[in-house]
């Protein structure tokens, strides 16, 4: 496996030398996430707004993008164009011009602008169904979406639990919250919008951060039952050991977003958008941040935290 290896095994960079420089430039940026969503908001998509839902059935296949592009020329920026049944069929979501409560007159009126805008002499277009989609669906989307996280959340911490020990999952979670929050923060701070298929990306971000943590957390503990060194150094030493598998795994996954993100089309943008950003902070967090908690206050790990047998031992040694 060495020509996989992007560093050396033996490699010696000092990261825990940088761990204050890390972790403050990790708290700046959760704090920067946190003031985006509580000042600006997010730009939530139909999925969590309502808006128009249209079903169109041409008579030859169309291009998505070019329906897409024919709905922005027409005024209805954002329009959610998806393909379902026969390439002939397509789904369209958006959000009515007129102001005020939707009605039937606005939904009718929003079908008519939206079959003169698709309208094609050389492939007509049918009108198979169109009403309007309240916010409520939207508000039960999000409030599952804050239930997924805190089910996930829990679950974490169990299982880092009974698989390493509390201290490592207090601090896996840590960092996968700070992952989830600054991603989160970046759709917030830069208005893209936020629809389900980016909710999806951020709860994919959060498997792939506790992943790459977790690869690090068991080299560490490894090391601290084979070596025999103060703790900064075995977690220094277990991130280096790691460096090479954390790169190449975050390098590919990069990649598969990356062309996602360029040919997947405008559906699927924003899931990629927040994974690639995911993927840069998961990764960094896992090497900068996650085995830089374990030498902070309650969480610091020592040797007799991961030798439990050991340490009943000397209490059963210390009884009369």
């Amino acid at each position: 496996m060495k020509p996989f290896n992007v560093f050396p095994h033996d490699s010696n960079f000092d990261f825990m030398r940088l761990r204050w420089v890390s972790l403050a430039i990790a708290l700046l940026l959760l704090l920067v996430a946190v003031g985006a969503i509580a000042a600006k908001g997010f730009n939530f998509a139909l999925d969590f707004t309502g808006g128009t839902v249209t079903e169109l059935r041409f008579e030859r296949p169309v291009e998505v993008d070019d329906v897409r592009k024919r709905l922005d020329d027409a005024g209805y920026g954002g329009a959610q164009v998806q393909t379902f049944g026969s390439g002939n069929d397509l789904l369209v979501r958006l959000q009515p011009k007129a102001s005020g409560e939707p009605g039937s007159n606005v939904t009718q009126s929003t079908t008519q602008d939206v079959q003169r805008a698709l309208a094609m002499p050389d492939n007509p277009v049918t009108v198979l169904r169109s009403e309007f989609v309240g916010p409520q669906i939207g508000k039960e989307l999000a409030i599952n979406g804050v239930w997924a996280l805190i089910f996930v959340v829990i679950g974490f911490l169990i299982y880092i639990s009974f698989r390493f020990e509390k201290k490592f999952a207090v601090a896996a979670v840590i960092t996968t919250l700070h992952d989830v929050v600054v991603v989160s923060g970046w759709f917030a701070l830069s208005g893209h919008e936020f629809d389900l298929t980016v909710l999806a990306g951020v709860l994919s971000v959060m498997g792939f951060s506790i992943n790459d943590t977790i690869v690090v957390f068991d080299r560490i503990r490894e090391n601290f039952r084979s070596m025999r060194a103060d703790p900064v150094a075995i977690l220094n030493k277990s991130i280096n050991q790691t460096l090479s598998r954390t790169v190449i795994t975050s390098f590919i996954a990069f990649l598969t977003m990356l062309a996602l993100y360029l040919y997947g089309g405008g559906s699927l943008k924003g899931m990629a958008e927040s994974m690639l950003i995911g993927v840069v902070i998961g990764t960094l967090s896992s090497i900068f941040v996650a085995a830089p908690l374990l030498t902070l206050g309650f969480m610091k790990i020592t040797k007799q935290d991961l030798l439990p047998k050991a340490r009943d031992e000397e209490a059963l040694a210390r009884r009369p």
